[in-house]
């Protein structure tokens, strides 16, 4: 009588790692015969599969698949960004109906909703067959053995865009490395430069993440075949190591510590506040979506700077998935969809074009128009060349916790009273990885170190 107690109070630590978002939940609709498509159907006697996606521009893909396919179409609705539809999916997974056949998911979340066993195992539609299709660490990221929970779409292997004309006005050698970053930020002080070499928020959750990660911190180990057990090893050198860097910038006024994504924030991105934007692959459309077109900025980018420079390492922050709920009555069709939304090159071009996303699907990275890709924002230089193909080849993945919005709150807090409070590096570690192991506990996990 144990086991089933203890995997629901695992199920409510994942229900926890949803709702601590603190967005109201509502229901999600239902089934395609109750759901009111966004898009226009183009076969109406054809199985319909309602699918939740937030992708920019994504009615163009939806009606490319449903132009090329007669036996299946999509019903698309929006049903929120990220915590809004994820709280949706919640509310219809305790209620036992409301989801859709398919739904958007970042990756770093499916841990959480493969607790509740709320996803469909691919792998008995033939998902495995499409491993060699994707990058490495997209795959990784989606797949456990030869269970496959989702369908990578885009993602975010990272690189360094910088402000060409401010290194070049002061003088000062773009980076490489970390130890160059930090002379970089210094000598542009003693240069002159009022602002900021970047920003190092402390609510950069997934964007902190990929800092540790770059120098070998791997902080959970999580099996979903395993559900009551995870693995927390936050507190290690390899984190503290990033963290006291970045403290150090942070107390030498030359890193500012802006939360990302806000209003001030943004301004600062593109009026040469900072030198330096560390970002994903979709950090550039990002950046040109904020900048006016009279801007005398000239942005250019380069790879990440590294740690090792003999031994690169590269990381992702972000990325999203397909995955099908266990809730559709139609699992095969929906699986269809799942494969088959981003596996084109039409639909890629559109993807790409329309939405600046950055593909994980291998054909579409080493089809000649997405490689040689110009950026005029970026006077000319084929970003995609240079920088965002090396770094996607590169990512082998990452294990996210299956509390992973709660694991981020813990960080954030952790790191913000580092920031305002003086605390130790060393310490905040301490702080995250205590509370985590408290927390998995507390819901029924056993938990290593």
């Amino acid at each position: 009588m144990r086991k089933p107690a203890r995997r629901r109070g695992v199920a409510a630590a994942a229900v926890m790692a949803v709702t601590t978002v603190g967005l109201a939940a509502c229901s999600g609709g239902g089934g395609a015969e109750e759901a009111s498509c966004t898009n226009k159907i183009k076969q109406p006697e054809a199985t319909q599969v309602t699918v939740w996606a937030w992708y920019p521009s994504f009615e163009s893909i939806v009606d490319n698949f449903n132009d090329t396919h007669t036996d299946i179409q999509v019903c698309w609705t929006n049903a929120g960004q990220g915590a809004d539809e994820y709280n949706k999916f919640q509310t219809a997974i305790e209620a036992d109906t409301g989801a859709p056949d398919v739904i958007m998911l970042e990756a770093e979340v499916l841990p959480t909703f493969t607790i509740l066993d709320s996803l469909v195992d691919l792998s008995a539609y033939g998902a495995g067959e499409l491993k060699d299709d994707y990058t490495e660490g997209s795959w990784a990221d989606v797949s456990n053995g030869d269970a496959v929970y989702a369908i990578p779409v885009d993602g975010g292997p990272m690189g360094m865009l910088y402000r060409a004309d401010i290194f070049k006005k002061y003088g000062v050698d773009v980076p490489t490395t970390w130890d160059e970053f930090a002379k970089a930020a210094q000598d542009l002080r003693d240069a002159g430069f009022k602002g900021s070499i970047t920003d190092f928020p402390t609510n950069g959750n997934a964007l902190n993440y990929a800092l540790f990660a770059q120098n070998g911190w791997k902080p959970f180990q999580y099996d979903p075949a395993k559900p009551t057990e995870v693995g927390i090893n936050v507190d290690t050198p390899e984190a503290e190591e990033v963290l006291s860097y970045w403290k150090g910038l942070i107390d030498d006024d030359l890193v500012a510590t802006e939360d990302a994504f806000t209003t001030d924030y943004n301004a600062a991105l593109v009026d040469g506040t900072y030198a330096v934007y560390l970002a994903a692959a979709w950090g550039p459309g990002y950046l040109q979506g904020l900048s006016e077109s009279d801007s005398d900025a000239e942005w250019r980018a380069a790879p990440m700077p590294q740690w090792d420079p003999k031994n690169p390492v590269q990381v992702n922050w972000g990325g999203s998935t397909f995955a099908v709920t266990k809730q559709s009555e139609q699992p095969e069709a929906a699986a269809t969809v799942a494969k088959e939304l981003f596996d084109t090159d039409e639909a890629w071009q559109l993807g790409v074009k329309e939405a600046a996303l950055w593909p994980q699907y291998k054909p579409t990275l080493e089809a000649d128009w997405f490689t040689g890709l110009k950026a005029p924002f970026f006077g000319g230089q084929k970003i995609n060349e240079d920088v965002f193909l090396d770094a996607a080849a590169g990512y082998k993945g990452f294990s996210f916790s299956p509390f992973q919005v709660y694991a981020y709150d813990q960080q954030t807090q952790a790191l913000y009273d580092m920031v305002q409070k003086d605390t130790d590096p060393g310490a905040a570690l301490s702080t995250i990885q205590d509370g985590l192991v408290k927390y998995a506990t507390e819901q029924g996990f056993t938990v290593s170190q």
